[in-house]
């Protein structure tokens, strides 16, 4: 059976038309890799890739992605909401057909080398591929910022890189690479500039916070539109339905005497994952049929 992945590239850029368009490029330029979306977010500063196809051709997808933004986003001048510690600042391996979850850990591992050995940009391993349980979760790679990652990869032992140098790139930090099953990504806007409610309601929902399994939730300003955000991942949406987290915000918010303005998938959802007519359900802002992921892939002609 042919072998297909998938790869949810987060990049630092949200903003600049030509330098998105150049990363674009850089994937689309790979034979046998399909980009499936594009999400781009301008307070987030953000843009997320989702694009699929031959393990060997997804990475070298995402080694070219790196290679291109390396001169074109600059850590030092990037200003934005979304927390990150690299200018390519996640890349997550996903299989989807044909494919195990060891093998993309072992793609993981390689394609952390080539960047490490080729780019000179230190690459930490997380999720399934990580080797350090202290680094196994996204959060724990990127907490204090990039001041706060360059601080422990100077001090502690257990911070060097699982690969390249010691010391974060001066533009380009470091990029974080994995492997895991596909999550959901989900924003719920506010009717509220009130940033300090969104992180309120965050605080509570997340799992950590005590609240619902497998979701993680931070609440962010979106200066643009005068409003605030409960920005969402759940990580294993059989534990946690996206129509549970949305019912939780909406509880949590009335509580503040707020209502919610819509909410937004970003990137591409699993068929399994989407309730009945999901666009009312979820106050959704647009929705596209081909955010649904089996129905991207098909189109694409992948499965």
């Amino acid at each position: 059976m042919q072998q297909i992945i998938e790869c949810v590239a987060n990049v630092s850029e949200g903003r600049d038309a030509t330098v998105l368009d150049a990363l674009t490029n850089a994937i689309r330029g790979v034979t046998d890799v399909r980009l499936l979306d594009r999400h781009t977010d301008w307070d987030h500063h953000r843009s997320v890739f989702t694009f699929a196809g031959r393990p060997e051709a997804v990475i070298q997808a995402v080694f070219e992605l790196v290679q291109t933004a390396l001169p074109l986003i600059d850590l030092n001048t990037h200003r934005g909401e979304h927390p990150r510690v690299g200018a390519v600042d996640v890349v997550p391996l996903i299989p989807l057909k044909g494919a195990t979850m060891k093998d993309c850990i072992e793609w993981a591992g390689q394609l952390g080398e080539q960047i490490g050995t080729d780019l000179h940009i230190p690459v930490f391993l997380y999720e399934a591929a990580c080797v350090v349980p202290t680094r196994q979760r996204l959060e724990m790679i990127r907490r204090g910022g990039t001041i706060g990652l360059a601080s422990r990869m100077a001090s502690h032992p257990q911070w060097i890189p699982d690969f390249g140098p010691g010391q974060p790139h001066p533009t380009a930090g470091v990029v974080i690479v994995g492997a895991r099953h596909p999550l959901i990504a989900f924003n719920v806007v506010l009717k509220t500039p009130d940033v300090s409610i969104a992180q309120s309601i965050a605080k509570t929902i997340r799992t950590s916070g005590g609240g619902l399994p497998s979701l993680k939730a931070i609440g962010i300003g979106l200066a643009s539109r005068g409003l605030a955000q409960v920005s969402m991942n759940l990580t294993n949406f059989h534990e946690t339905l996206i129509q549970d987290a949305f019912d939780a915000v909406q509880q949590e918010a009335e509580k503040f005497h707020v209502c919610i303005e819509e909410s937004e998938i970003v990137g591409l959802i699993p068929q399994d994952a989407l309730p009945p007519h999901p666009q009312a359900r979820l106050q959704l802002r647009s929705w596209n049929p081909d955010q649904v992921l089996e129905t991207g892939l098909s189109h694409a002609g992948i499965l």
